[in-house]
């Protein structure tokens, strides 16, 4: 005889949710959600905001939890088969011995999540919590979909992930000791400084994945696909990085002083990564940069009117706030990059003249573009997958 969790239906459920969110905002007759071995299955918790709420052992096959604030929230050893957490927030979120078999989890913020083994008392048949069987239990996802999801510092170790989507995922620093990642994609994702010692990478498709400071021998990698992966900048980019940081500097004396001083810089097929946050709010209208590396690369408010930056490799890369008027980034890669409140308008050139920004054949898939303005952009065969084009002022 097994133990029959009981169940809780939609509406008794949104009482009990708006009681919580009523905690959360401080208001009276509030009261922390807290459900254990419940079943809740095919219940609807899109948007709602359980930060810190809890679930623990529960049954929530089928749950849609799209857009909802889970921050903090506890899934211990729960049943969660697909369920949609897609947009959701469960940043540090309890998922220990969770089962997310076939769950779609597209854009979810995971950071710091963990996902490690459980183990659960579970109540006897009869006698309930008087008798209690303990039973360790695996954090399991095969066949889920993770693809744009943000999972920096998550701890997997130990995780099964088999045939799971992971593309295009943000994982740097994300523990992945002894995890089953056998014949998973994690093409385009990030995972600088992740951990993949003891880790099952076998037949796992790596295309295009960024992988500095990851250690792959320690990982079992037989017949894993890893074209085009992108590893560490070389020593001779080292030692160019004084060199092209007082290229910046020149440029942007020239921006400065109008043209007196210094020249626009040049950096076609450079690797600029040595350079890290030391571009980050300078002034470099005109700046040439075709096929460059600036992957991760912190350019937060930087002036790139009119710059070149056809082809080059963005992905990552914080252009936060940065002005790109009339910028050229034909066929570049700004996948995961953040773009918001970066204005890609078109640059004035005089009186009824403006020259627009070209993002045709450019990949911008899971990029940040909220308040992003992309006014008259040219937009021919780009990629917006994953991205919240209703939070565009505009797209032409």
């Amino acid at each position: 005889m097994t133990f029959a969790r009981r169940e809780l239906g939609q509406g008794d459920l949104d009482m009990l949710i708006a009681a919580h969110e009523r905690l959360i905002q401080g208001r009276a007759g509030g009261r922390r959600l807290a459900l254990k071995f419940m079943d809740l299955r095919g219940r609807d918790l899109r948007g709602r905001n359980l930060a810190d709420a809890e679930f623990s052992g529960c049954t929530l096959e089928g749950a849609n939890f799209a857009r909802a604030d889970l921050s903090r929230a506890v899934f211990f050893c729960c049943d969660l088969k697909g369920a949609d957490f897609s947009d959701a927030n469960l940043t540090r979120a309890d998922l220990r011995g969770a089962c997310l078999r076939g769950a779609t989890l597209h854009r979810a913020d995971l950071s710091k999540a963990d996902f490690r083994e459980g183990v659960i008392a579970i109540p006897h048949a009869t006698r309930g919590l008087a008798q209690v069987k303990h039973e360790a239990r695996k954090g399991v996802a095969d066949g889920a979909s993770f693809s744009g999801a943000r999972l920096d510092g998550a701890d997997m170790q130990g995780f099964s992930a088999f045939k799971t989507d992971f593309t295009d995922c943000g994982m740097t620093g994300t523990v992945l000791t002894g995890a089953n990642l056998k014949e998973a994609d994690l093409s385009g994702a990030i995972m600088n400084g992740a951990d993949v010692g003891g880790a099952n990478l076998s037949g796992a498709k790596l295309v295009g994945t960024v992988l500095v400071g990851v250690a792959m021998e320690r990982a079992q990698t037989e017949r894993a696909d890893m074209t085009g992966t992108l590893r560490e900048p070389s020593s001779e980019a080292m030692a160019r990085s004084r060199d092209l940081f007082e290229r910046a500097l020149d440029g942007n004396a020239w921006a400065e002083s109008g043209g007196v001083l210094g020249t626009p810089p040049v950096f076609d097929g450079e690797d600029l990564r040595p350079l890290e946050g030391r571009l980050k709010g300078l002034k470099l209208p005109a700046m040439s940069a075709r096929r460059a590396c600036m992957v991760g690369v912190d350019l937060a408010g930087v002036e790139l009117q009119g710059a070149n930056l056809e082809g080059a490799d963005l992905r990552g890369a914080n252009l936060r706030g940065a002005d790109l008027r009339g910028a050229r980034l034909g066929g570049a890669l700004l996948n995961q990059s953040d773009l918001r409140g970066a204005d890609l308008s078109p640059l004035p050139l005089g009186v009824g003249r403006s020259m627009p920004t070209d993002l045709r054949k450019v990949s911008l898939r899971y990029a940040r573009l909220e308040g992003a303005v992309l006014t008259a952009a040219q937009t021919d065969g780009a990629d917006f997958s994953g991205t919240e084009r209703a939070e565009l002022e505009a797209v032409a």
